[in-house]
């Protein structure tokens, strides 16, 4: 193990989260928070920078970096950026349990935006920036956007950063050189961004929240683009005008597709993104996805009139699939008391996600793509054993190597998802009835397995908010540190795609050979 090489790479990130701590710095003097919120983003700032420094003191005995080193040091990075980003809200009151806070900003680096938080209300505006921020700082990765920093290498070190801290079962570069490729990635992040804010800005204040246009724009932004969906304010976008809410619909849908697409349309290269297999599957269950939540809608509009309009359901519909299946968390309403057909389109759209290469959770489109047609070759070969396949995806020849590589991914996927159900069954709340308030009225949710199971199929899958007693209106306060823990974990596996963490908490991969 190189460890004065991990040891610099590491320097870097923790002086990098010191500069974008500055941001909720900056943001507790512009709204005047007093001393106390000032020193909660000063200390951890001032630790950061130090340690960060002396870390990148011994110089290396080599360069480059293994595989097997690269995934270790991408997990030990989300470890450590989340262990130093718990300490403002504990320092400053707004979340004063660490555990608390860990799990708050875990869910906010790894865009999760399951939250503990009782009273929005009652935070400080840099509290609120910096958990929504950390959703724009872990969406695309902060690994990646330091590998714009770090010298390129022959020996693939980058690339192997890269495949640990990207989402999806390949990852390459979009053109030759790895720095490049970083950098067209943020531009594109960045410009989206700012175009979303810009088209934000255009509607109609919030009633009540008339000053706070510009923040609230800032913040449903950096949910959008990292698909987190942390809230800020009570109903999470339910008090956004529909104006905003279909803007933030499209955005989502947009930030779940693979960003090298948008490259491919800027060299214009429209044609290669319209025969993407990947792109049509995304479009076809998202489009299907819409269409039966709408329908199960439509078709209980006489239960609730005085909720929905048919424009509603339709709006309803388009943002929560496009939420809950890019994994942001985003809610506009209630969904867990819509019908049947509705909340399980929903669950399985959870359970799908994004496409690869996206600021998406979930399985993702691509191995569910591949997965399919893994299976249809297994089926042929069982009826004709002299069959010779001939898939492929994109274009490409699909490598059996691929596929059972996606197979795998899946098994671990749902292990991880039942492991961490048993160990959520144990939970002192479990029995516990929890009162909900929420658009359809006030009403009591028991917590029980359905809960545990949508909780743990939320985090591994980056989505945040889940159905009964943590559904979009309720929080996960109530499970006890222990739970916290456990569902913190299932974040950072969920988000980092499982290998890179077992990788580093892998006794083997410390051992000196």
């Amino acid at each position: 193990m190189n460890y004065k090489k991990l040891g610099k790479i590491l320097g870097k990130i923790m002086v990098m989260e010191a500069i974008l701590m500055l941001a909720p710095l900056a943001v507790a003097f512009l709204y005047e928070e007093g001393i106390r919120n000032v020193l909660a983003f000063v200390i951890p700032i001032v630790v950061l920078t130090v340690v960060g420094v002396l870390l990148q003191i011994p110089k290396p005995d080599r360069n480059t970096l293994y595989q097997k080193e690269g995934f270790a040091l991408t997990a030990l990075v989300w470890v450590v950026m989340t262990l130093a980003g718990a300490i403002p809200p504990v320092i400053n009151g707004d979340i004063p349990n660490y555990v608390d806070a860990w799990f708050e900003i875990m869910s906010g680096f790894t865009t999760t935006g399951a939250s503990v938080v009782t009273d929005i209300t009652a935070m400080s505006h840099s509290t609120l920036f910096w958990r929504s921020f950390s959703h724009w700082i872990g969406g695309m990765g902060i690994l990646v956007f330091v590998l714009i920093f770090i010298p390129e290498s022959d020996d693939g070190s980058s690339m192997h950063l890269l495949r640990a801290e990207s989402p999806g079962p390949q990852v390459g570069k979009i053109v030759s050189k790895m720095k490049v490729t970083t950098r067209i990635l943020y531009l594109i992040y960045l410009g989206m961004s700012v175009l979303e804010v810009i088209i934000l800005m255009l509607d109609k204040p919030i009633p009540g929240y008339e000053s706070e246009q510009l923040f609230f724009s800032l913040l449903a932004t950096f949910g959008c683009a990292g698909t987190g969906g942390f809230g800020f304010i009570p109903g999470s976008m339910e008090l956004f005008h529909p104006f905003s809410q279909y803007v933030m619909a499209i955005f989502l849908i947009l930030y779940g597709c693979n960003f090298s697409l948008y490259y491919l349309l800027l060299i214009g290269k429209v044609k290669q993104i319209f025969k993407s297999e990947e792109v049509k599957a995304y479009f076809l269950i998202l489009s299907a996805a819409v269409a039966f939540v709408f329908l199960s809608l439509v078709g209980r509009l006489e239960a609730f009139p005085q909720i929905y309009t048919t424009e509603e359901a339709f709006r309803h519909s388009l943002f929560q699939v496009a939420s809950l299946m890019t994994t942001a968390g985003f809610t506009t309403s209630d969904y867990g008391t819509w019908p049947m057909l509705a909340k399980t389109t929903l669950i399985v759209a959870m359970f799908i996600g994004g496409m690869a290469g996206s600021t998406a959770g979930g399985i993702k489109i691509s191995r569910i793509v591949i997965a399919m047609k893994g299976a249809y070759i297994n089926v042929r070969k069982l009826i004709n054993p002299r069959y010779v396949p001939k898939v492929k995806m994109e274009g490409k020849p699909l490598e059996e190597k691929t596929i059972s590589d996606v197979f795998a991914f899946i098994t671990l996927y749902f292990f991880i998802l039942v492991a961490a159900i048993f160990l959520l069954s144990f939970d002192p709340s479990n029995g516990a009835v929890v009162q909900i308030t929420s658009d359809s009225g006030s009403y009591e949710m028991q917590h029980g397995f359905f809960s545990n199971f949508s909780a743990a199929l939320a985090c591994i899958s980056n989505v945040g908010p889940a159905f009964e007693a943590v559904g979009p209106y309720a929080n996960y306060a109530d499970y006890s540190a222990f739970s916290k823990i456990v569902l913190a974990m299932t974040m950072m596996l969920g988000r980092l795609e499982i290998l890179p963490v077992f990788i580093l908490f892998s006794p083997k991969t410390w051992k000196k050979v």
